[in-house]
C-alpha cells in the first residue's frame, strides 16, 4: 500500500508541475500550461505519457532540494484525427522550462520512437533555454536533439510550435524542423537577446521587434505560421497534419470530397487582365481550382511575391507553388527563391505532388539582389524543382520569361505535364525589352521612333509572346481554356499516380546553400 501511495504522490507531483501560482501566471500572460496544450492538440483521451517520473541529476547550487517528477518536460504520444503523433511540451512553470540532461533524454527517446515507428513529431516550445546549473550537460542535451532533428529530416514530419521564449542554442532545433508556428505577442526567438545586443553593438531593440512572431513570419522567414493564441496555434497544427503523410514511405492522406473532379469555372476565363502589366491575385486562381476552395497557405507573410501551401485535388493532398503578380509583379528574388525551394523539397521528401502556377517576368533586378547572391539563391529553387521526383504539373497563366521560365517547373527540368492558358507569354524577355535590343539600329534610324517601336512590339508579341511556339516544340503539352484547369490538372495527377522516377545513385547532392 505504501508503494501505491508513493506512486500516486509522484504522479500528482508531476501533474502539478510548478504549482498553481506559476500556472496561474501562465494564464495571466495568455499562455496555456504544457498539459493543457497537449490536451488541445491531441484527440481527446489519447495521450500516453512517457518518462513522467524522470528527475534531474543536478546536485550543485541547491538543485538537490528542488526535484519535480518529469523535470519540466511532458513527453509521450497520442493521436490526431486517429493518426499516431509523438509530442513533447516544455513546462515553463518548472525551472522556466529549461533543458537539462534528463529531459533532453526524454525528447531523444520519443524522437527515436518516431523514427522507428514512422510518425510525426510535434514540439511545443516554451523555455528559458539551457539549465545553467548543469553546464555542459545541458548543452550536450541540445546537441543530442539537433542530431535527431537532422537524422529525422525527410523521414518523418517535424513541427515546432514556439509558445513562449526560445533563445540561444534552443532556436536551432526548431530551425531544423519542417514548419515553425509562432503565437502572436507571447512567443519570441533569437540567438542573442536585446541586452547582449545593446552591450555589444549599442543597438536598442525590444524582444518583440528582435524576435517576435511577426518579425520571424514577415522579415526573417524563420516562422511559417502565426496564430493569435495558443488554442488557434494547436488547431492549425492539427489542420496541417491533415495534409501530410505519416512518413516518407507513406502516401499523403486522401479525404472524400463532394467537389466534382470535372467542375469547370468560367470566371477563370476573365481573371487574368488583358494588359500584361496589370496585377491580379494568384490566390483567386488557386481557390477556384482546388477542392472546396480550401488552401492552407504556408509562409503567408514572408516573400509574398511567391505563394506556397497545401490544398486537395480529387481528395488528394498537393503542394502548390505560385508566382504572385500582386507583389513585385511576381518576380523571383532571394527570399522567394529560398521560400519556394524549401517547400518544393519538403513536398518531394514526403511524396506530395506539386502543382505550379506560373506568372513570372523574371528575376528581380538590382544591386541589392546581385550583391546578396540572387544567382546562388535562385539556383536553390532550380535545384529543388530539378531534383524532385514526385508528380509535377505546371500551369502557365501569363508570363514565363527568361531563366525564370526554366526554373518554375518547366518541361526541361522533369516536370511531367505542362499546360498553358491562351494568355501565356513564353519568351526570353517581354516584347518591349526585346524590341529595344533586337531592333536597336532600326529604332535609332527611324523618323517616328515610337510608331516603329509600337509596330515591332506588336509583331514580336504575336510571333513569340504566346504559348503556341512552345506547344509546337512540345515544351507545353497543351494550351487549355482557363475554365477547364481543374479537370485537366486532376486528370494529369490521376495519370501520374503511380509515377516512378529516380536520381543517380549518390550520398546526396550539393545544393547551393
Amino acid at each position: 500500500m505504501d508503494r501505491l501511495e508513493e506512486l500516486h504522490r509522484r504522479h500528482a507531483a508531476a501533474e502539478q508541475g510548478g504549482g498553481d501560482d506559476r500556472r496561474n501566471r501562465q494564464h495571466q500572460e495568455g499562455k496555456l500550461s504544457a498539459r493543457e496544450r497537449i490536451e488541445l492538440l491531441l484527440d481527446e483521451g489519447t495521450f500516453e505519457e512517457l518518462d513522467k517520473l524522470v528527475t534531474h541529476r543536478g546536485r550543485d547550487f541547491g538543485m538537490d532540494k528542488e526535484i519535480v517528477p518529469g523535470d519540466g518536460f511532458v513527453t509521450g504520444y497520442g493521436y490526431i484525427n486517429a493518426r499516431l503523433v509523438y509530442v513533447f511540451a516544455q513546462d515553463f512553470t518548472v525551472f522556466g522550462g529549461s533543458l537539462s540532461e534528463s529531459n533532453a533524454q526524454k525528447i531523444c527517446k520519443i524522437m527515436d520512437h518516431a523514427m522507428k515507428n514512422g510518425a510525426p513529431v510535434v514540439g511545443l516550445n516554451d523555455s528559458g533555454g539551457a539549465r545553467i546549473q548543469e553546464g555542459v550537460l545541458s548543452l550536450g542535451g541540445y546537441a543530442d536533439i539537433f542530431l535527431r532533428n537532422t537524422l529525422a529530416s525527410g523521414v518523418v514530419p517535424q513541427i515546432s510550435a514556439i509558445m513562449g521564449p526560445c533563445a540561444g542554442g534552443a532556436v536551432y532545433s526548431p530551425a531544423i524542423t519542417d514548419f515553425v508556428f509562432m503565437v502572436d505577442s507571447t512567443s519570441y526567438m533569437f540567438v542573442t537577446g536585446p541586452d547582449v545586443i545593446k552591450t555589444v553593438t549599442h543597438e536598442d531593440v525590444t524582444k518583440e521587434r528582435l524576435g517576435g512572431s511577426m518579425t520571424h513570419n514577415s522579415v526573417s522567414g524563420v516562422g511559417h505560421f502565426i496564430a493569435p493564441n495558443d488554442g488557434e496555434c494547436l488547431r492549425m497544427i492539427r489542420e496541417l497534419l491533415g495534409y501530410l503523410p505519416q512518413n516518407n514511405r507513406d502516401d499523403p492522406p486522401r479525404r472524400p470530397t463532394t467537389d466534382p473532379a470535372g467542375r469547370m469555372d468560367p470566371a477563370l476565363d476573365t481573371l487574368v487582365p488583358a494588359e500584361s502589366n496589370q496585377p491580379y491575385d494568384i490566390t483567386d486562381v488557386i481557390h477556384r481550382v482546388v477542392d472546396d476552395g480550401e488552401f492552407f497557405e504556408v509562409h503567408e507573410h514572408f516573400a509574398r511575391n511567391i505563394v506556397v501551401g497545401f490544398a486537395r485535388l480529387d481528395g488528394r493532398s498537393v503542394g502548390i507553388v505560385a508566382n504572385q503578380p500582386a507583389y513585385l509583379a511576381g518576380c523571383l528574388d532571394i527570399n522567394s527563391s529560398v521560400k519556394g525551394a524549401r517547400f518544393v523539397r519538403f513536398c518531394d521528401a514526403f511524396n506530395i505532388p506539386i502543382l505550379t502556377f506560373e506568372d513570372v517576368p523574371g528575376f528581380l533586378p538590382g544591386t541589392a539582389q546581385e550583391f546578396g547572391g540572387i544567382i546562388r539563391h535562385g539556383a536553390k529553387l532550380l535545384y529543388a524543382y530539378a531534383e524532385a521526383t514526385v508528380p509535377k504539373v505546371t500551369v502557365i497563366t501569363r508570363k514565363a520569361y527568361g531563366g525564370a521560365y526554366c526554373v518554375m517547373g518547366s518541361k526541361h527540368i522533369r516536370t511531367d505535364v505542362n499546360l498553358a492558358w491562351p494568355s501565356a507569354e513564353i519568351a526570353v524577355m517581354g516584347p518591349e525589352g526585346a524590341v529595344n535590343i533586337v531592333y536597336r539600329r532600326e529604332l535609332s534610324a527611324a523618323a517616328d521612333r515610337d510608331a516603329v517601336r509600337a509596330q515591332k512590339t506588336e509583331e514580336f508579341r504575336e510571333r513569340f509572346a504566346n504559348p503556341f511556339i512552345a506547344a509546337e516544340r512540345g515544351f507545353i503539352d497543351d494550351v487549355i481554356e482557363p475554365r477547364e484547369t481543374r479537370p485537366r490538372v486532376i486528370r494529369a495527377f490521376r495519370m501520374l499516380e503511380n509515377k516512378v522516377d529516380t536520381t543517380p545513385r549518390k550520398k546526396h547532392g550539393n545544393i547551393p546553400l
